[in-house]
């Protein structure tokens, strides 16, 4: 049936929305597919459902292809599975906790692994029901601090969530791949640039792990690539260190007066005076001290050495030190600890902290990778105003291990040796994820061997954020008119546009808005009769339908003019050849 204007639920604005930050949020309030409800929850329109349910489609056919079966679990879920696992305490602030009339705890969904794992353990014994891949597409629920940029980052949002299970590795490494390539199928299909990235494997360990970035200005991830094919965001990326050097023959450290110089700038200058030579912040070590609140609620500090042209990066430190929530130390941390001489920190002192033993500041200390046996620096001596040089390291100081968390530059070396990096944004639209045994040995998922032996299964994590790829194809498809779909996920196929008072128009309009439903074609139909051409074409051009028929003032002599959105191209046709002309 045709959909006429007329009665369908829409209504376009004039005005962008005041808190609309990027184009997409702007275009989809404005044109009618999204409503605000409240921050980072949005209210779907039929416009935006159609859309969506678009995006859907070709997912599940994919998914199909690629032999996984859907399921639908609920929003609402139990405690107990997710204290099992340790996420009801891991998640933190970032879920939605509540409780039923009796007290009972429950959660609003953030993802389903526990749930997926459960159901398969219920249902299957033997090696010979696997391998098995299931997948649903359902709403997640996450408590974002600041959700923002509409459907970009939300606090509800629909995903397509998939899992594989196997009982052996290679089956899960076959398994990742037909997922893998259903990806790039879909992403294609939807007409999505991506670069696929070495993503890290975080709590839950697991062989492998890969994101599927869009690249985009707007894209909260950084993530580095090489000429010759590396790719991974900055999280994953692994530091080459440079070889270690001698220690033989190098100075002894040498502690010297630096006034005012509490800051890698002023220590530069004030070190090439006292050094009488060139000075650059890559020659100092500088002492950052993070705070870390464990899961316990415990806080404990730890001071990382990272060379002075470096700055801590949140995300990499963020994954280094999960599940801790990873912040700076405050005055009043500083204040707990005396041997914190904020300005002037260090990994050594000349009290007599020797190689091995508790770090001169009674606190964890933790090196970047490129502080390597030989390297020799200029840094805090822990005291007020004094610094230290010829500080090298595995003589005169060591840390209590190594860690990433010091920013990606562009020209730093890719670790599989493909040349240096560049740096560019993008937006997480897919993650494939070698989850392994965890999730099966935690809830017990276990099934018998061709030998009758118990094995515990292996599975695989495969995730598609939908209406995040609904608000990066509005950001990619628009004009300074409106929005402008792609044909493969265009709300409706195409708009026939009924102008002018005479009846002659709008009874040719209807007969080809007949023929073309009757051809196969989803048709909006803008039928209003007391509405201007005007009013009708701005709408048009809002909504975004990718071709569009209009009908007017040619109407007498059985032409229309058909308009392709995507080009700007209008030329006028027999109304007699438009399901010809539109199967172009």
């Amino acid at each position: 049936m045709v959909t006429r204007l007329s009665n369908f639920f829409l209504r376009t604005l004039r005005e962008d929305p005041s808190d609309a930050e990027v184009t997409s949020h702007r275009l989809l309030v404005r044109a009618g597919y999204i409503r605000r409800a409240a921050p980072g929850i949005f209210t779907w329109l039929p416009l935006g459902l159609r859309v969506k349910a678009r995006i859907e489609g070709i997912i599940r056919e994919e998914m199909s292809r690629a032999g996984a079966f859907e399921v639908h679990f609920p929003a609402l879920l139990p405690r107990d599975p997710y204290e099992a696992s340790g996420r009801w305490t891991s998640y933190g602030d970032g879920i939605f906790r509540l409780q039923d009339r009796k007290g009972a705890d429950y959660l609003l969904a953030p993802t389903h692994e526990e749930m997926f794992t459960l159901l398969v353990k219920d249902l299957y014994s033997s090696y010979k029901d696997l391998p098995l891949a299931i997948y649903q597409i359902q709403d997640k629920y996450r408590d974002e601090a600041r959700p923002r940029a509409g459907l970009l980052r939300g606090r509800e949002f629909t995903m397509k969530d998939a899992y594989s299970f196997d009982y052996t590795d290679e089956g899960l490494e076959k398994s990742y791949q037909a997922q893998r390539d259903a990806y790039e199928r879909i992403f294609q299909r939807l007409g999505l640039e991506y670069a696929i990235v070495a993503a890290d494997n975080g709590l839950m360990g697991g062989a492998r792990s890969e994101e599927f970035l869009h690249p985009t200005p707007v894209g909260e991830d950084t993530f580095v690539r090489s000429a010759a094919g590396y790719a991974a965001n900055v999280e994953a990326f692994v530091t080459v260190a440079p070889e270690p050097r001698s220690i033989e023959g190098l100075p002894a450290p040498v502690i010297f007066d630096s006034p005012d110089t509490p800051t890698i700038e002023t220590l530069v200058r004030h070190a090439a005076t006292v050094l009488d030579g060139e000075v650059t912040a890559a020659d100092t070590l500088k002492n950052v001290v993070l705070a870390l609140t464990h899961l316990d609620g415990t806080r404990e500090l730890v001071v990382v050495g990272i060379p002075g042209d470096r700055d801590v990066d949140d995300k990499r430190a963020e994954v280094a030190f999960a599940p801790a929530v990873v912040e700076p130390a405050t005055p009043e941390d500083f204040a707990r600890h005396p041997l914190l001489v904020k300005g002037y920190i260090g990994p050594w002192s000349e009290e007599g902290a020797i190689l091995g033993e508790e770090s001169a500041t009674g606190i964890r200390y933790l090196l970047d990778p490129r502080v390597v046996e030989g390297t020799s620096w200029i840094t805090g001596a822990n005291i007020d105003q004094k610094h230290v040089h010829s500080l090298v390291a595995g003589r005169d100081f060591a840390g209590d291990g190594f860690v990433e968390v010091a920013n990606v530059r562009a020209g730093d070396p890719a670790p599989d040796g493909s040349g240096p990096v560049e740096l560019a944004r993008g937006m997480e639209i897919g993650h494939v994820f070698q989850l392994g045994r965890y999730f099966a040995e935690t809830l017990g998922l276990k099934v018998l061997d061709e030998n009758g032996k118990q094995v515990t299964v292996t599975m695989g994590s495969y995730g598609i954020g939908v209406t995040r790829i609904l608000a990066i194809l509005a950001e990619l498809n628009n004009d300074d008119k409106g929005l402008v779909w792609p044909a493969s996920v265009a709300p409706f196929d195409v708009q026939v546009v009924a102008t002018g008072r005479d009846a002659l128009a709008f009874d040719l309009a209807e007969r080809v808005a007949a023929q073309l439903e009757e051809s196969g074609r989803d048709v909006l139909y803008d039928d209003r009769p007391k509405v201007s051409p005007g009013v009708k074409f701005a709408d048009a051009e809002l909504v975004g339908v990718p071709r569009i028929v209009i009908v007017g003032r040619g109407a007498a002599d059985g032409q229309v003019e058909l308009w392709d959105r995507r080009t700007g191209e209008r030329e006028v046709v027999p109304a007699e050849e438009i399901v010809a002309r539109l199967a172009v």
